[in-house]
């Protein structure tokens, strides 16, 4: 069998290398229209900033080591052009040479990646412009850095890019600017989850920018400028675009592939194209949300990896599922680290999924150990079986921890209810006995169960509430340090000695700081014959974060 991979990296490298594991036998080429045919995208920032300090760690695989330990015919610099499936034959061009030639194919994988997004703005060809997506946009950047010792940048977008771009130009005691167009960093995460971010950053001395888009950029001979929609002008010594990244399909669009509805390559579950004999994996393809069952463009390392083995044992005979992408990642954004898993608020309206949600802000470790964190989950779930829709999480450490746990609670269909029962590993410098996982389970299945009604932040923002009586149920030294307008303190020690200061034909809105303690006040007003009791999901902590600006 002949097999022909177009493009190297997540998908393309490691479907050829399983496809050398299950056969000796088979004729493998993989084209690369670049010099690398397998680097550490996701490292490039780092390198930038100094972090990876040498250029040789961002290679994983060379074409000499792949020729070598895999037998694979490795051709780079070397753009295939054309596709014809009657034929079964594609045009390469030898970009080193100059020169085009025909190879034919049993069977032919697409890995061609995704493009950044340079859309046109008067100015964006300037020498000290710059998009990151492969190796020789690291190179050009580090080098303007290096040689030319920028005081100032300005970033364009507020992805995950975009935030290690800032945070690692930071590291060469570069002042960044971030401008992002819509309200918030981070989309994959809800707004309020993202305030605290917003927060971090200028915490950091980054610039935001937020709900400002780019008209164009002026360059003058030292500097250039930075023309905002709103018409404010920031002055700076570069540019970097991380808008976002759009799937590289003309080759699949020019053979007749059929492309999904936001311009990816279709697939089947097995990772087929509309030809039978084309496989397609990576950034380039739209691949099926594993929440929401819909398509979606999901550009992540690890999905890519895992298509590239599957397709590999299909070609082989093997008839494996790609089951789709729940879109589980982190990020680290300089001391925080944020990470989700499944999807947010903003998808699950989009496709009418009915939902509820619950926060928790519990410790990393046991508060009695030194050094215990703060880690803030928001959890998604069905409000009438507990499934579970999508967590996102924040914090300094351990946050990655318990999203892969919750990550894998999805995979398993688990509901929230299963997370209570999880048992997960304990010592006191790593978690405590009911580990967050185990509590925003407890939580989740409080509402689900019915033993309290919370209402949350937007509603109480959004929401027309003269008939609700506010209840701070934190101690007056946190009441004082500030509250919602209008709230009464009554701290929870003392609730049940104050409960003729609360009327019953109001609707009591309980809050604590966190959570907790609003609970608690409810079970004790719920019990002693209030009716319409809400605890405030998330405490005052989330909503002074989400509102605060």
């Amino acid at each position: 069998m002949k097999i022909l991979i177009v493009g190297g990296v997540a998908g393309g490298a490691s479907c050829a290398a399983r496809l050398r594991r299950l056969d000796e036998n088979s004729e493998i080429v993989l084209f690369e229209r670049g010099e690398h045919i397998s680097f550490a995208n996701c490292g490039l920032p780092y390198y930038i900033g100094n972090v990876i300090t040498e250029k040789e760690n961002l290679l994983v695989q060379t074409p000499a080591k792949m020729k070598e330990r895999f037998q694979i015919d490795v051709r780079i610099f070397s753009e295939v052009t054309h596709i014809d499936t009657i034929k079964k034959v594609v045009t390469v061009h030898d970009t080193q040479q100059d020169i085009s030639y025909e190879e034919s194919y049993d069977k032919l994988v697409l890995s061609p990646g995704a493009n950044p997004i340079r859309p046109y703005f008067k100015g964006i060809d300037g020498k000290n412009v710059f998009t990151l997506r492969n190796i020789p946009d690291t190179y050009a950047i580090k080098d303007f850095v290096d040689h030319n010792h920028p005081k100032t940048a300005v970033v364009v977008g507020g992805g995950y890019i975009g935030l290690e771009i800032a945070e690692n130009l930071h590291h060469r005691n570069v002042e960044v600017t971030i401008v992002e167009m819509a309200d918030q960093v981070l989309g994959p995460l809800d707004y309020e989850m993202a305030t605290f971010i917003h927060a971090h950053l200028r915490e950091k001395n980054v610039t935001l920018i937020l709900k400002d888009g780019i008209q164009g950029f002026e360059h003058h001979k030292n500097y250039s400028e930075v023309q905002l929609s709103s018409g404010r002008k920031i002055q700076t010594d570069m540019i970097i675009l991380g808008i976002g990244v759009r799937p590289e399909t003309n080759l699949a669009k020019n053979a007749g592939l059929s492309l999904g509805e936001f311009g990816g390559i279709r697939v089947n579950e097995h990772l087929q194209t509309s030809d039978p004999h084309i496989y397609a994996v990576g950034d380039a393809i739209e691949v099926m949300d594993y929440t929401n069952s819909h398509y979606a463009l999901i550009p992540l390392a690890g999905p890519a990896n895992k298509q590239g083995r599957i397709v590999a044992d299909n070609i082989m005979g093997k008839n494996e599922i790609y089951a789709g992408t729940q879109g589980t990642s982190v990020l680290k954004v300089f001391d925080m680290t944020v990470a989700t898993t499944g999807n947010n608020e903003k998808l699950l309206k989009r496709f009418q999924i009915p939902y509820e949600k619950t926060y928790i802000h519990s410790g990393s470790h046991a508060s009695y150990y030194p050094g215990s964190t703060p880690i803030s989950i928001k959890l998604l779930f069905s409000p009438t079986d507990g499934k579970i829709l999508g967590a996102q999480a924040l914090g300094i450490e351990g946050v990655e921890k318990r999203i892969d746990v919750i990550a894998t609670a999805v995979r398993a269909k688990m509901t929230v209810r299963d997370l209570e029962t999880l048992e997960l590993s304990y010592a006191p410098p790593y978690s405590s006995a009911k580990d967050p996982v185990n509590v925003i389970g407890f939580v989740a299945s409080n509402i689900l169960n019915g033993d309290q009604e919370v209402i949350h932040w937007d509603e109480i923002k959004n929401g027309d509430l003269k008939d609700s009586i506010f209840v701070d149920v934190r101690t007056p030294k946190e009441y004082q340090c500030g509250s919602i307008q209008d709230a009464i303190n009554i701290p929870l020690d003392d609730i049940r000695n104050r409960l003729d200061e609360i009327p019953k034909n109001k609707r009591v809105i309980l809050f604590c700081q966190v959570g907790l303690r609003g609970y608690l006040a409810y079970r004790i007003l719920h019990q002693n014959g209030f009716i319409d009791v809400k605890n405030l999901s998330g405490g005052y902590k989330t909503y002074f974060s989400a509102t605060e600006y």
